[in-house]
């Protein structure tokens, strides 16, 4: 495969008049409340997968001092934020939208390992007492005051319209911060599933790399794969909003069938084998060399329709 694949761009060379897109204005029927779990019970359900971090969110960055600290807050009985989990319809599985550092922190501590590595987690910059101890040799008191402590759950699930846009629209102002979230890393984290697993297969595809060069960190290069296959399988239920009809579409094909899977990667490897090979790593830029979203969604879809009917030479 080419040397493109290995390298990873902050900014990409697309020309998209969709990514400012406003946000859609139609309200939503939001059933919400709150409930208090105790952190071991917190931890059980985060060890079980019934509170679940989609595995492309973004990575665990607390360091120790800060994560200790946390830890040191419920060991003095003090208030700390709350947590924000979004009910999966027909599932008993919750989506963690907000507070997956405390939670991580939380069942690192427990696991007695910081982060993903072998370390031992060891409280640091915390009060004497505590400073460089485990879950293991803390104090029984101390144990069971943390495993008895009390964090806010607010829990919510859409209920109108049905197709869980609320979710990502709660997860975009909830995560955002100082750094700008793009539409597709939303739909990663939110309706990760066989779908975006496809679209990262999909993205590794050696004239997709060609011609689109290396890969983008802001998963722009898997959001196009996305367009092309919503147009060519759902093209009619484009209404005006690129970003409402991809996140329908993800939602729908979250969970796949292995027939739609086989003809998705089919149909999307085909037709831009065929691009690359009558274009070149040119293609889809008519004026300059950025890549043009508009001209790629028309042409992909034009070429795939032409190859459905009789395959071109």
């Amino acid at each position: 495969m080419a040397d493109s694949t290995e390298r990873i761009v902050e900014s990409d060379a697309v020309e998209d008049d969709t990514d400012d897109e406003a946000l859609s204005t139609t309200p939503f029927r939001i059933l919400s409340y709150g409930a208090d779990y105790t952190v071991d019970s917190l931890v059980k359900r985060l060890q079980s997968g019934a509170f679940y971090i989609p595995p492309f969110q973004r990575a665990y960055v607390w360091k120790r001092p800060q994560a200790s600290r946390f830890i040191e807050s419920l060991l003095l009985g003090l208030p700390v934020p709350g947590v924000f989990v979004a009910r999966e319809s027909g599932a008993s599985k919750h989506l963690i939208i907000d507070g997956q550092q405390r939670l991580k922190t939380l069942q690192y501590f427990f696991e007695n390992k910081f982060s993903d590595s072998d370390r031992k987690f060891q409280l640091t910059n915390v009060a004497s007492k505590w400073n460089g101890l485990t879950i293991n040799n803390l104090d029984p008191d101390d144990q069971q005051r943390l495993e008895d402590s009390v964090l806010r759950v607010t829990i919510f699930k859409q209920e109108h319209p049905d197709d869980n846009r609320s979710i990502y629209s709660v997860f975009e102002r909830l995560n955002t911060g100082s750094s700008k979230l793009y539409p597709q890393e939303i739909r990663t984290c939110v309706s990760h599933g066989a779908l975006i697993e496809l679209l990262r297969d999909l993205n590794a595809d050696e004239n997709w790399r060609l011609i689109f060069g290396p890969l983008s960190k802001r998963q722009k290069d898997q959001e196009l794969i996305l367009r092309f296959l919503a147009f060519y399988f759902d093209g009619e239920n484009y209404k005006g909003s690129m970003r409402d009809f991809l996140d329908r579409f993800t939602a729908k094909y979250r969970n796949l069938s292995e027939p739609h899977e086989s003809q998705f990667h089919q149909v999307f490897a085909n037709t831009i084998q065929t691009a690359y090979e009558a274009i070149g790593n040119g293609a889809f830029r008519p004026i300059s060399k950025l890549l043009n979203a508009a001209v790629f969604d028309s042409v992909m879809v034009g070429i795939a329709k032409r190859n459905q009917q009789k395959p071109i030479s």
